[in-house]
């Protein structure tokens, strides 16, 4: 039998650039809008959301990749654990999963049960039903699920919607894609890999629920376009200049925006409507400020952004950064500016997640409650920013 090299790079490390995918869907036909569709792909969502009743819709996703771990186990807990958490993000709950599978049937068939044994127990500790799925005979190893959830329509999550005077709340650390590629070359100590795997076996089942008993304004899941490129989606921007398409650049590195601030102060948050999500439905009004048309900003401290303990050693001594963490800050391009911000802390914000947290704009006065109650739970989460509408861009400073 050939010589089987399970874990080669994976994760969500290995999604196509944001460039790349823009180009793509920005040439695909025009579809007539369904009224029950009420979140598609147009806002880059976590999910799609079709309307089944007035009181029930289902929210639909799915993600799959090859293994960023040795352990065939391991790497089916985290790629269902990741591919349930677009459920979450929506504020729904999932109900059903199809297992998606792409393996060598000349590998060891025990390790494909030991990837959907992994993935299975996941689907189960969600409160989902595992119902079958599909496979195919494929040179390297992907697995990944397909998931249904069901929401109530007036209480979609999406991840836009935020508003001027919001605190950003992140539920998991940083740095899967930085641990993972020194593990991959057997330079990540066993406690530094047991850290990241803890991260993103955990389900974000549970901080989603802490967080549907609050006003929450916009939502996200941290995955392969990084915190920065995820908040970027959030506050409705697009990208103004750029250097070279992916395509054209690859994996090659770019400093992007480090230019000084006068450290604008921020404007104060909004009148809360009540301790309840935020109806949902924003993917069909555009992104920023649903309360305004200015464009909004953000401000990031980088003092209160969680990660893993070595990811500074990891990226200043070894150099240990990932080629979509490039592609990420190709693409951001101008959107993003750094103030006496540390490379190592560049690349943290830049760095592709696997399994990560929830990204959340939810009202100033409510969020140390929020924080509080998540901290309960036993996560590292922390506030880690403000949304602002006295920039047009992401700040992130000390």
């Amino acid at each position: 039998m050939e010589q089987i090299e399970f874990c080669k790079g994976g994760g969500c490390t290995a999604k196509l650039g944001p460039d790349i995918l823009d180009r793509v869907l920005s040439r695909l036909p025009a579809q007539k809008r369904d009224p029950d569709l009420l979140v598609g792909f147009d806002t880059n969502d976590d999910a799609a959301v079709y309307r089944v009743s007035e009181d029930r819709a289902i929210v639909q996703t799915l993600d799959f990749f090859p293994p960023m771990v040795d352990d065939p186990y391991l790497f089916g807990q985290i790629a269902a654990a990741n591919a349930m958490s677009d459920i979450w993000a929506m504020g729904g709950r999932p109900v059903t999963a199809l297992n998606i599978v792409c393996f060598p049937q000349s590998w060891d068939l025990n390790i494909l049960g030991r990837i959907m044994q992994g993935g299975a127990e996941k689907v189960a500790e969600a409160g989902a039903s595992l119902c079958g799925g599909h496979s195919i005979n494929d040179n390297d190893v992907k697995y990944g699920l397909s998931v249904t959830g069901l929401i109530d329509p007036a209480r979609v999550l999406t991840n836009v919607g935020a508003r001027a005077g919001d605190r950003l709340l992140l539920t998991k650390p940083l740095g899967t894609g930085i641990v993972c590629t020194a593990g991959r070359v057997k330079a990540a100590d066993p406690a530094s890999m047991d850290e990241a795997i803890r991260s993103m076996t955990t389900l974000n089942k549970y901080a989603a629920k802490v967080l549907s008993r609050y006003e929450v304004h916009a939502c996200t899941d941290v995955t392969g376009f990084s915190l920065l490129g995820h908040l970027s989606e959030m506050l409705g921007m697009k990208r103004r200049t750029s250097g070279r398409s992916d395509a054209e650049s690859g994996s090659g590195f770019s400093a992007g925006s480090a230019g000084q601030t006068d450290g604008t102060g921020l404007a104060g948050s909004k009148s809360r409507e009540g301790n309840a999500p935020q109806t949902g439905h924003a993917a069909q009004t555009g992104g920023g400020d649903q309360s305004g048309s200015s464009p909004l900003g953000a401000v990031i401290h980088t003092s209160a952004v969680p990660h893993f303990k070595r990811v500074r050693e990891f990226v200043e001594e070894d150099f240990f950064i990932t080629a979509n963490g490039q592609r990420n800050r190709n693409h951001l391009g101008d959107l993003v500016e750094f103030q006496s911000t540390a490379f190592w802390q560049q690349e943290l914000l830049f760095d592709p997640q696997t399994s990560g947290g929830l990204l959340a704009a939810v009202p100033n006065e409510i969020a140390d409650e929020v924080l509080t109650e998540i901290k309960k739970l036993g996560l590292p989460c922390s506030l880690i920013g403000e949304v602002t509408d006295q920039l047009d861009h992401i700040l992130v400073t000390a």
